[in-house]
């Protein structure tokens, strides 16, 4: 039985994100009814999650603006939830109106403005019943207490209902299937080794190296938030306990990605990924992994293979569908509460990405 509702990941996961938390970020604790909800306070600069259209339009008449836009763009916000669970953490019983006291009240102490309560799922295909009920009674009582409701990044999963990873490719379109089979010609080219968490392959060395892998995708990424510290992935690295697998891809001996996984309620979890550029592309490491991770979940009898909130789009391609998390919002200040609301949407991007390729969900109500 799950100890916390939404949980995905190992708590030991969790844990190295209380004790090692990523760069600029302050753990914060909620006392709910006795029960302890996880929180952070961290900078949010509200350009990371708006469409690319209206960023460049943003970053063209930047220097127009005065300078207080850019402070009003970056404000410190107190989280409720983390970033290295796929949905906001809470321990089963609490009442919403509970929670919501405690936010507010640690709101108020720490002098902020902004209150987010993140990830929240909504009829979510890969949680149990009493967890999307309890999200959607959190939801809706929020919505009538005062915060706004915005779509947040879209769950990526593959329901593994099939036999194979032929049978899997036959579902996607002619065109998708071809270039899918030709980027796996680099399967040919590489070695991929299975290591467990924990084990004695992992030591300082090894870890600075696939440190800096992951390194390399966090500074080509579109969305730049939470950088993880060497001391988190030491810790995650280490732990034994945790059932943590760490899949290893190799040409010709070189390491040129790493993708870190764990098996959690009959899933397979994909939580990190690392790449040696220009290698990892041109062997086209993203596309063998995905496919490796599928065959691992037929391999296994997993039910899902769950592949994480970022790049929506090529993951669509790759035949993922999706569930929506969702923010609950509050903002202390009424005329930028007032004018926040009304601008929602552009806050929105992987709605957009998504509706843009013809993946829809109404807007939760």
């Amino acid at each position: 039985m799950k100890s916390l509702f939404n949980l995905f990941e190992p708590e030991g996961l969790v844990n190295a994100f209380v004790t090692d938390p990523p760069e600029g970020f302050k753990p914060v604790s909620l006392g709910v009814n006795g029960k302890q909800v996880h929180g952070f306070l961290a900078e949010l600069d509200l350009l990371t999650t708006m469409d690319e259209a209206v960023k460049r339009s943003f970053r063209k008449y930047r220097k127009f603006l005065p300078p207080f836009v850019d402070k009003l763009l970056k404000p410190m916000v107190l989280f409720v939830g983390t970033t290295v669970s796929e949905y906001a953490l809470f321990p089963p019983g609490i009442a919403p109106e509970t929670l919501r006291k405690a936010a507010l009240a640690e709101l108020k102490k720490s002098g902020k403005q902004f209150l987010i309560i993140k990830d929240l799922p909504s009829a979510s295909p890969v949680l149990s019943g009493k967890e999307n009920e309890f999200s959607e009674q959190l939801l809706s009582y929020l919505r009538d207490s005062g915060f706004f409701i915005l779509y947040g990044q879209a769950l990526a999963y593959v329901p593994v209902d099939f036999s194979s990873t032929e049978e899997y490719l036959q579902r996607l379109s002619r065109s998708r299937r071809k270039d899918i089979k030709r980027k796996l010609r680099s399967l040919s080219e590489l070695t991929i080794e299975q290591v467990r968490t924990g084990d004695n392959f992992l030591d300082d060395p090894a870890i600075d190296y696939l440190y800096g892998l992951y390194l390399n995708v966090y500074g080509k990424s579109e969305i730049h938030f939470d950088k993880l510290t060497k001391s988190f992935f030491r810790k995650v690295f280490k732990d034994g306990e945790s059932g943590g697998m760490v899949f290893l891809y190799r040409h010709q001996e070189k390491i040129i990605g790493f993708n870190l996984c764990f098996i959690v309620n009959d899933y397979l979890v994909d939580k990190y990924v690392g790449f040696l550029y220009p290698d990892s592309r041109d062997f086209n490491v993203y596309f063998v992994s995905w496919h490796y991770n599928l065959d691992f979940c037929i391999r296994n009898n997993l039910k899902a293979f769950i592949a994480g909130w970022t790049d929506p789009g090529i993951k669509a391609y790759l035949g993922a569908d999706f569930t929506y998390t969702y923010h609950a919002v509050y903002i202390k200040n009424p005329l930028l509460r007032f004018i926040l609301s009304r601008f929602k949407s552009l806050f929105e991007s992987d709605r957009h990405t998504l509706e843009g390729i013809g993946k829809k969900e109404p807007l939760h109500p």
